[in-house]
């Protein structure tokens, strides 16, 4: 590969990182927004144009802060999770199905299973180094629950590569054209979401920071520029997996104001949930996974196996 090939590739990346990030900033405006007139209120409004600028004083605050960190820590480890956790929340990005070049992934849904269960460590080591007794019972807890729930976003994702024919996600706007997998596949679409939520830690799943019995979890000890990059992880994560719905579900077309429309409601969905719904208790959140999502998606894995085995066996 040339040199010039190289330095478009890194440019081309650290574009699409941009905004990714600027994007994590709206989101979170909107969420203060959304939850303000949720709760009867404003939100942010006083700086810039209805509060506009807020996300960026909120960045410039965060970073300026003086950094804290526990003296019996490990610190290493406890200084680069949130470093990884932000870099691997965006690296999740670049199987973003574009027809032409920033990276050619033909497995990128493999890709994207391998980047999540990384993710699964940053928040363990999070935890653990903080070397704080609450920050390790909040990242268990994180690392059980995720945990539990990829097994059923894996299986549906097999699922949806039997229908598709393949791992890349341009195929599934392809099979879109004419009608949405949300159609077809509508109990799917339910488990999915749910599984999202649980995935990145949202209301009703937010285990990993229950202010009420863990004083916010793993990243209790952190504080200025740690938390920060925690924080734009898990926004930067809530953000592809609204991504990953609409291309799996909603017939995304990247080129089209439509695909924008749709992962904006999406992400307003997360939102409206948080706003609504009460946290679940733990052992039911484990009881959901195991004994109501994993069967669902089992039986859905087995159906459209056996689907595509009658209709190859019809073919030939």
């Amino acid at each position: 590969m040339q040199f010039n090939d190289v330095t478009l590739l890194l440019l081309e990346g650290l574009i699409l990182f941009i905004c990714v990030l600027v994007g994590v900033a709206f989101l979170t405006l909107l969420e203060r927004k959304v939850l303000g007139y949720i709760q009867i209120r404003k939100g942010p409004n006083k700086v810039g144009y209805c509060g506009v600028v807020q996300p960026f004083s909120d960045a410039i605050k965060l970073f300026t802060k003086e950094q804290t960190f526990p003296f019996t820590s490990n610190y290493l480890p406890y200084y680069f999770s949130p470093v990884f956790s932000l870099f691997i929340s965006l690296l999740i990005w670049s199987v973003m199905p574009f027809y032409f070049g920033i990276y050619n992934f033909e497995l990128g849904l493999l890709f994207f299973l391998c980047c999540t269960s990384v993710g699964v460590y940053t928040v363990m080591i999070a935890g653990w180094s903080s070397n704080s007794i609450y920050a390790l019972l909040g990242g268990l807890r994180a690392v059980a629950q995720t945990i539990s729930y990829e097994v059923s976003l894996a299986l549906i994702l097999i699922s949806f590569i039997f229908l598709s024919n393949g791992y890349d996600l341009v195929m599934f706007y392809l099979y879109q054209d004419l009608i949405w997998f949300m159609f077809i596949t509508f109990p799917l679409m339910i488990v999915w979401f749910a599984s999202c939520l649980a995935e990145t830690n949202r209301t009703p799943f937010d285990f990993a920071e229950g202010e009420s019995e863990l004083v916010s979890g793993f990243n209790i000890e952190y504080s200025s520029g740690g938390f920060a990059l925690i924080f734009m992880a898990e926004y930067s994560s809530i953000l592809f997996m609204s991504m990953l719905f609409v291309v799996l579900f909603l017939g995304g077309d990247f080129y089209s104001f439509l695909f924008i429309i749709k992962l904006v409601a999406v992400s307003f969905l997360f939102i409206w949930i948080r706003g609504t719904l009460p946290r679940y208790r733990y052992d039911k959140l484990m009881y959901l996974a195991w004994k109501s999502f994993l069967p669902i998606s089992l039986n859905y894995l087995i159906f459209f196996s056996g689907l595509k085995i009658m209709i190859i066996s019809f073919l030939i």
